[in-house]
């Protein structure tokens, strides 16, 4: 993801990332909220035609790199 444009990341790719990760996810219409004990921020977010919007991928990674979020090899 941090190598991928911002518009081009599959919204399903990046919810399954975030749950891989350890976020619960609650579904409220077309919100998709995450949050993690370990993490501050809860994440809305929505899909725009399949694709996570521009704006959410930058704030994701933005939390990934803050809180060194990673899966392990």
């Amino acid at each position: 993801m941090l190598r991928r444009s911002d518009a081009a990341v599959p919204f399903a790719a990046l919810c399954g990332l975030l749950k891989r990760l350890g976020f619960d996810e609650r579904i409220r219409g077309d919100h998709h909220i995450f949050a993690a004990n370990r993490v501050e921020e809860i994440l809305n977010l929505q899909p725009k035609g399949g694709r996570a919007k521009p704006y959410q991928v930058r704030q994701i990674r933005e939390v990934l790199l803050k809180y060194n979020l990673h899966l392990e090899d």
